[in-house]
């Protein structure tokens, strides 16, 4: 909270992880604050600071921005990763070690008795399968659910029975299990109660409200993701969409393709029909009269007007700087106001015309190899056939889209696993024998973030990209654009990926240690060792690395595997190394020439294709939601490559784990929620694989105290002190705000000195920090 007049900071109010948006509603009004990662949303109350928020639980993945109605006594918070009604039926599997979950798409049950994989296209595959390439394995398929509630893929083949219906515990679902589809969640002011409007995108991006009509709108994208095979989707697997419902009555809603100029005929336009396109918005905006509208799209650079149905308005977008991400409408000056994320600058359009009149830049620290980059990975324009796509529109945000996609190809051809290039089993005995050959038809892989990817090589799910310059054919292949990526701007784009880390976890100590008595709400047992479906306790995540996850002679004892074999630390990924089992030595191995590692691959992961690399685990958190145990899920896709293994409790039932009970598995649940990459120690025993260097923040970053005096909380002065502490442990960096003398100052400490902003270098303060901000608040 900053007082406005003296321009200082009054108080820091707390909230959960990574909070997203802020309004203000309700009579007296309230302030409201979304939080994504944990699902919730915040109530604070501005007149009395030091009673804690209300929390509003969200039914739905990342609630992040908000709007109010006009009257003030709704708050509408937009779920970002909202999902579109698709969930995984498993497919494959054939005993080895871990099998899960049972191999549905060969039920002779199903609508293709038992042929797997199943056609797409009536009795026959679009394309036609290449017979050199020989049988391809069974594998997983996507269904969608239809407004009439039955489970269809993408051959209307009808699976309703196996997954909600009488025959649904083949799959391990209950009788009449479903998937959340909510994609706005409507919170009444006055009493908190929560209602939603469903079925509209998968991604809900921006939310606001025609202030005339009082209607909701809500943009970004919705996959089709049940479409099989990369030639069928190439360049055209998102719709931008526009939404709008009323709010008394939800259920009455439109949904209105963007880039209504696309007919989806082709994957490839014109480059003038590309550049009408809109991709990736992120940002609407309504005129006080609501009779024009406006939509910033991130990944084209343009910003939409839109008619008070939301129909274009103009056929030509307005172009503007890079990366359009806010927008703010100035009535009194007929202005409308474009906060350029990506080239720091703020773009003036006169709303007499819907023109540009100017551009003004601003300070922006970003590097230069990310301003560089990060186009190769946003811009639809520049990336895609049909403007309105990019890499971006599955990660999202570098990270993911919480779906899984089938992007095999039945005409392509086989790729042979090669131990001159691939880490096989990488010497250690169990893992080193029966790897297979990459079938172009693998089957649906969940997206993977790009989160620090840059020296984990070899790439996907199965490790059968040996590095990111292998990519360069879904440019064209996927995307649709007209050529590859030049070696230079390929070198970009794996440099900006470079740059990117993983966030500080959510579910760390602040000072980054593991937590050993963490709350698991939305985690339930499997049956193993009792009911299913009932919560599990609280997890000791310290207490499963000690004794479950790391100890290799342990996990002998215990007759199972010890985890740390494959997972090493501190990433989860497997080791780039070899093993001696005799000198029980590791050799690293040498990177190949454009610097690919050769990270572990292994054979035993229950699939029934037999060459997998081993992943990271440092975005566990991010894969929660998919529930078999329940009769509703929040997502239809979970963990394994292709999602079909719906919670981290039922990976640890697994008998290769040899688990003992429930509270052992929420002890490993609680261990992959915290697994940040960081704070694990030197290995502990000589046959434990070292690990690679993990890219990752620390939990203390971000953390904030407001003193203010005698009415500062004891919490924040201790608070102060913990920061203090790690910062002379070179943990993190520590810098306060404040005021001295009536100036507006910085300060940052550097070995246990406050040093001054960068306008008075020569001044320190070597008194304490604390009563120095005390005097002057």
């Amino acid at each position: 909270m900053i007082d406005v007049a003296a321009r200082q900071v009054i108080a820091t109010l707390k909230t959960e992880d990574e909070p997203c948006d802020v309004v203000f509603a309700g009579a007296p009004q309230r302030a409201f604050v979304s939080c994504s990662v944990v699902d919730a949303v915040l109530m604070f109350n501005p007149a009395n600071l030091a009673n804690p928020p209300q929390r509003i639980a969200i039914l739905g993945e990342d609630p992040r921005a908000l709007a109010v109605s006009p009257d003030g006594t709704k708050v509408y918070a937009a779920i970002f990763e909202s999902g579109n009604g698709t969930t995984i039926l498993a497919g494959g599997g054939d005993g080895d070690v871990i099998d899960f979950p049972p191999n549905v798409v060969s039920d002779f049950r199903g609508p293709y008795a038992g042929l797997n994989p199943p056609p797409n296209s009536g009795n026959s595959f679009v394309p036609a399968k290449n017979l050199a390439a020989g049988a391809a394995p069974p594998v997983g398929l996507i269904v969608r659910k239809n407004s009439a509630g039955e489970w269809r893929d993408d051959n209307n083949g009808n699976w309703t029975s196996l997954v909600s219906g009488p025959d649904a515990t083949a799959s391990e679902r209950p009788v009449g299990w479903d998937v959340i589809d909510n994609d706005v969640a409507i919170i009444d002011a006055a009493t908190l109660g929560v209602t939603y409007a469903t079925r509209l995108m998968n991604l809900c991006m921006a939310i606001a409200v025609n202030p005339a009509s009082g209607r909701v709108t809500v943009v970004g994208t919705e996959a089709l993701n049940e479409v099989r095979f990369e030639p069928n989707v190439n360049g055209k697997f998102v719709r931008v969409n526009l939404g709008r419902f009323d709010a008394v009555t939800p259920g009455t809603k439109a949904v209105a393709d963007l880039n209504s100029h696309l007919t989806y005929t082709s994957s490839s336009v014109a480059q003038t029909e590309r550049d009408k396109s809109l991709g990736d918005p992120r940002a609407i905006a309504w005129r006080a009269n609501g009779t024009r509208g406006y939509v910033a799209g991130m990944g084209s650079d343009n910003v939409l007007a839109i008619d008070a149905n939301g129909a274009r308005a103009l056929a030509q977008p307005i172009e503007v700087g890079k990366g359009p991400s806010g927008l703010a409408v100035d009535e009194a000056r007929g202005r409308l106001y474009v906060f350029n994320r990506f080239d720091a600058s703020l773009s003036v359009i006169d709303l007499g015309n819907d023109t540009e009149i100017t551009r003004v830049s601003f300070f922006d620290p970003t590097p230069a190899a990310i301003k560089t980059g990060r186009p190769l990975l946003y811009d639809t324009h520049r990336t895609s056939g049909l403007g309105h796509v990019s890499c971006g529109s599955c990660h999202a945000d570098a990270r993911m889209d919480r779906l899984a996609w089938d992007l095999g190809d039945p005409s392509g051809a086989v790729k042979n696993v090669s131990g001159s290039l691939h880490n096989l089993g990488g010497g250690i005995p169990g893992l080193t024998g029966n790897f297979t050959p990459f079938h172009p038809m693998k089957g649906p892989m969940t997206t993977q973030t790009l989160q620090d990817i840059i020296g984990k090589e070899p790439h996907h799910w199965r490790g059968d990209r040996n590095g990111l310059e292998e990519f360069n054919g879904a440019f064209m292949g996927l995307l649709g654009d007209d050529a590859a990526l030049t070696p230079s701007e390929m070198q970009q784009f794996e440099n900006f990926l470079g740059m990117i880390y993983f966030p500080p976890n959510p579910f760390r100590n602040v000072d980054n240690t593991l937590p050993t008595n963490l709350p698991l709400p939305g985690h339930y047992t499997t049956g193993r060792f009792g009911t299913a479906g009932q919560p599990l306790p609280n997890g000791n995540a310290q207490r499963a690395l000690d004794t479950i996850y790391r100890p290799l002679s342990r996990a002998i004892d215990r007759g199972a595997f010890a985890c740390v074999t494959c997972h090493n630390v501190p990433i989860g990924i497997g080791s780039d190394t070899t093993l001696n089992l005799f000198a029980q030595t590791f050799t690293p191995i040498a990177p190949e020439p454009n610097g690919e590692r050769h990270h572990l691959m292994v054979s035993v992961d229950g699939s029934s294709q037999r060459a997998f690399k081993v992943p990271q685990l440092r975005n566990m958190y991010d894969k929660v939601g998919f529930e078999m145990t329940q009769l509703l899920s929040r997502s239809g896709f979970g963990f394994g490559h292709d999602g079909a293994v719906d919670s981290l409790a039922r990976f640890f039932s697994e008998g290769a784990f040899n688990t003992r009970s429930d509270q052992e598995i929420a002890d490993l649940v609680a261990l992959m929620l915290s697994f940040t990459g960081s704070e694990f120690g030197p290995a502990i025993d000589a046959l434990e694989p070292p690990g690679t260097a993990s890219q990752d923040t620390h939990a203390a970053i971000g953390r904030q105290a407001a003193l203010t005096g005698p009415t500062t909380p004891a919490s924040d002065y201790a608070l102060l002190n913990q920061l203090v502490a790690l910062s002379a442990a070179n943990k993190i960096d520590l810098i306060a705000h404040g005021a001295s003398a009536g100036s507006a100052r910085g300060w940052q400490l550097t070995a246990g000195t406050w040093q001054s902003d960068e306008q008075r270098l020569a001044e320190t303060l070597t008194q304490s920090l604390r009563a120095r901000l005390r005097r002057h608040p």
